[in-house]
């Protein structure tokens, strides 16, 4: 490893569950590496420029974004009406900054909304018709509602609705997608990006959007962005809870994300987490038979992995 002063890592997930070789399509598994390699390198080549983790974390998620086979932006769940709303959170360790977004339908890059009501406005959660109108006025790229539906996300919900089941994507293969970084200062950020769970109602809203539950960021401690059961991701408060056991407990990454899960796990939830922390670490936790995931750094060659072993 290089001077530490120097270094910078990256580490991203596109969704943790019933992720398996018997059960991918034809064709999956190749395109999911492609898409995950893609926004490593995306990442990567904001980091190695030297330039600011919130940068990386925002390409890393913008790339998977416009990737069908993860479950944000284009090729997000569907609304029980079949509709999208799509949901993102980033956030910044230096001075702990943060800008959400719940529940938009046109702005083709969620992640680069959120960032907007950080940075650009004096809130930091803004939701629904508020949310698109503000995405509006700042002139951000707008994309049709229906560029983001995919065909197999339609098959998912007329699968879901035939059988009057709820929350088709516990069981998903695939979903919600999140980058952590650590840049050459030494600042960390978080990201994180989905559609949700297919056939959600009532304007339902899970954990990626919300500080502190699916994205933290903290110099002090490390940046986590989580993947899983959102409403046991809420009641755990899981991203913040383990930056909280790194930072007041000392404890490892590994050690804190094992136990918040653990945590989440006896609430009745699983999926999984990423972490950086500000000595360069980047690690990952599932408690699922999968997850998509990959991490790169200024000493290491990117590496992606799907399965549990």
């Amino acid at each position: 490893m290089q001077d530490l002063d120097d270094d910078w890592t990256l580490v991203i997930h596109g969704g943790a569950g019933v992720i398996h070789p018997d059960h991918m399509p034809p064709g999956r598994e190749e395109a999911a590496r492609a898409g995950l390699h893609a926004a490593l390198e995306a990442g990567a080549a904001v980091l190695r420029n030297g330039w600011p983790a919130l940068d990386a974390v925002e390409a890393a998620i913008r790339v998977l974004e416009d990737d069908p086979c993860f479950n944000a932006g284009r090729g997000a769940a569907l609304t029980h009406d079949g509709a999208v709303a799509l949901d993102a959170s980033i956030m910044e360790g230096a001075g702990r900054q943060a800008g959400a977004v719940a529940g938009v339908s046109r702005t083709r890059h969620p992640i680069q909304l959120a960032r907007a009501v950080m940075e650009r406005s004096p809130h930091v959660f803004l939701a629904a018709p508020g949310a698109d109108r503000f995405s509006l006025e700042q002139g951000l790229e707008q994309a049709d509602p229906n560029w983001f539906v995919t065909p197999e996300r339609q098959d998912h919900l007329r699968e879901l609705l035939s059988t009057d089941a709820d929350q088709y994507d516990v069981e998903m293969k695939y979903g919600t997608v999140g980058a952590v970084a650590r840049d050459r200062r030494g600042h960390v950020a978080a990201a994180t990006s989905t559609g949700g769970v297919t056939g959600k109602r009532w304007d339902r809203i899970g954990d990626s959007p919300v500080v502190g539950a699916g994205t933290w960021a903290d110099d002090r401690a490390g940046a986590v962005s989580c993947t899983g059961s959102g409403e046991q991701f809420l009641r755990a408060g899981t991203a913040h809870a383990i930056a909280a056991r790194m930072l007041y407990a000392g404890e490892t990454p590994d050690a804190a994300a094992r136990a918040v899960m653990d945590e989440v796990r006896a609430l009745g939830g699983t999926g999984g987490v990423i972490v950086v922390t500000p000595a360069c670490e980047g690690i990952w936790h599932f408690t699922t038979p999968g997850m998509y995931r990959g991490r790169v750094s200024s000493w290491d060659q990117a590496e992606v992995a799907l399965y549990r072993d």
